[in-house]
């Protein structure tokens, strides 16, 4: 599959056809032999902190980073092309990002997060196109799986045929990234089409006494459901990782990631008030909702457009998550955190085929075993954290700037930041300890209210935006940490432990293999292109060369 492999320097990348060997997974001076990894093993803290405390910079991610995949991605996309992906994934460039504000453990821990937010969301629509495919056949969902009595419930319903269509995608995400675009689009714009038919459809069958109780759960099963609903819209950074295949990425993109949205977003609440008008909530099935609605009010026929628009709409998502999620390893395995065997880029198709193959393996294998209430918590959780992971670091990225802000400018971010953090935290803890009481939202609201504020009025931003920014600063970012943190206090507690389960895994893997192979590829490269935020004086061979880079930078501004 490979045909090339990189150094870890950025420069040439020697090509090998198709490898598999030590050197494609372990080329870092700390894996040669078990006496480096000992002692590689031996600094682990020292290396820790330099990790942690160092930063990339924009330049470095953009150019030496990409440099180590050996081909570039080829650059055919337009913003046409990424609304229609955005619509038909309905995960960004969020490790980049993490990675030069917080530094490589954090990037690291929302990278894995990212991993699996991509997987479990592919399986879990794997599984939703078998259901909808039995359903087209007057079938049961359940009637095409193979039922495993000494397995575990939730984990005894083998889907083959989620595993079958997995593969089918993942043959068509590695031929070609613009022809994926032209089907993507396609498909979609047929699926539009379905959405319009179920709307005006089902409206023709709409009772408004269905929508009566109009709360049933009351707010608290609002932000329940609101929690779990939010992998819905996993996907739309798809179009973010797309920035290397696209024309004009800083026009594109937006366009791009704001169309899709708004498109689906209009389509998301049209379709759930259609389907809450024509069944009472408690007769909707969970399996295929739509096509048992119709059936229910006596239009059989129209259950199979329903069914087969669904079908056209789960492969579209598929077909843009692996195309996604494959970029997101290519680029995290361009820091060498993950073997660089997975940033590997086909000289011929321009797409990184081993790391496709790879996360759709992962997908496969998930989707054959799991059901889909599991992969939904456990989906929603990552999200949120994720998403609440880089508002964090917008924070950092808008009103810190390692040489410019003060250490007093730079302990008042500290200590708003861990407010806001501290303050979200009981809020969703109290929230969900207790029911009925309201005294502790007293103390919590307040503080996250005060502490935003002083951050407003206090501390001076650092950076402008160039030329697209969140407006509302900081009030925007710090009501996303909240949201998001407030949301997973609503999630249960077995997601939270699987998902805990999860995170020691990546910090296991981290600390004996992702940490070493990443330090000695910062440490091999030159000293100009290794500079990296709050390190100046440290190194040998920064001076003169290592301030025009940091010019340069400054001159670049920031997004």
């Amino acid at each position: 599959m490979g045909t090339g492999d990189g150094d870890g320097s950025g420069g040439a990348v020697k090509r090998r056809g198709c490898s598999c060997t030590k050197e494609d997974f372990f080329p870092e001076e700390s894996f040669k032999s078990w006496a480096n990894y000992r002692q590689a093993l031996w600094e682990t803290g020292t290396r820790l902190r330099d990790r942690v405390t160092s930063r990339s910079l924009d330049r470095t991610e953009l150019h030496e980073v990409r440099a180590r995949s050996g081909h570039e991605m080829k650059r055919n996309l337009s913003w046409w092309d990424l609304i229609w992906f955005g619509i038909g994934a309905v995960i960004g460039g969020s490790f980049a990002y993490l990675r030069v504000e917080l530094g490589d453990f954090m990037a690291f821990i929302a990278a894995g997060n990212i991993l699996l937010e991509y997987v479990i969301g592919g399986a879990a629509v794997a599984r939703s196109w078998t259901s909808y495919f039995a359903t087209l056949l007057n079938h049961e969902p359940n009637d095409f799986r193979i039922h495993v009595s000494a397995l575990a419930n939730d984990y005894n319903l083998l889907d083959p045929i989620a595993v079958a269509v997995v593969t089918i995608v993942c043959i068509i995400a590695v031929i070609s990234t613009k022809g994926t675009s032209r089907f993507n689009y396609i498909a979609s714009i047929i699926h539009v089409a379905v959405i319009i038919f179920i709307i005006i459809a089902g409206l023709t069958k709409a009772n408004t006494k269905n929508l009566t109780p109009f709360t049933p759960y009351g707010v608290r099963g609002v932000f329940k459901a609101s929690a779990v609903l939010f992998f819905a819209y996993v996907g739309f950074d798809a179009v973010s990782t797309m920035a290397e295949e696209t024309k004009n990425p800083a026009r594109d993109i937006p366009i791009g990631l704001v169309g899709a949205m708004s498109i689906t977003t209009f389509a998301y609440c049209a379709l759930a008030l259609t389907l809450c008008l024509m069944q009472p909530y408690k007769s909707i099935d969970v399996n295929a909702g739509f096509s048992v609605a119709f059936q229910a009010v006596g239009m059989d026929w129209a259950k199979y457009i329903v069914a087969f628009g669904a079908l056209k709409g789960m492969t579209t998502v598929l077909l843009v998550s692996a195309v996604g999620q494959a970029r997101y390893l290519t680029h995290i395995a361009r820091t060498h955190m993950v073997p660089p065997w997975l940033a590997q880029v086909h000289g011929r198709t321009g797409t990184p085929i081993n790391a496709t193959i790879v996360m759709l393996v992962a997908t496969a294998v998930i989707a054959f075993f799991t059901s889909l209430g599991i992969l939904s918590n456990l989906l929603s959780i990552s999200t949120l954290f994720i998403f609440m992971l880089v508002a964090v670091a917008l924070l950092v990225r808008r009103y810190y700037v390692s040489g410019e802000t003060s250490y007093a400018d730079r302990n008042k971010l500290v200590v708003c930041i861990v407010l806001i953090l501290a303050s979200s935290i009981a809020t969703a803890t109290y929230w969900g300890l207790s029911k009925k009481g309201w005294i502790g939202y007293v103390v919590t609201v307040p503080i996250w209210f005060l502490s935003t504020l002083f951050l407003w009025l206090a501390v001076p931003q650092a950076r402008a935006p160039k030329l697209w920014g969140v407006p509302m600063m900081p009030w925007l970012p710090s009501l996303s940490i909240a949201i998001n943190i407030f949301l997973l206090g609503s999630i249960d507690s077995k997601s939270f432990m699987r998902f805990g389960i999860w995170t020691v895994f990546l910090v296991i893997y981290y600390f004996f293999f992702g940490l070493h192979a990443s330090y000695d590829t910062a440490m091999a490269s030159t000293p100009m292109r290794r500079l990296e935020e709050g390190r100046d004086g440290q190194d040998p061979g920064h001076g003169k060369a290592a301030e025009e880079v940091v010019k340069g930078e400054k001159a670049e501004g920031s997004y």
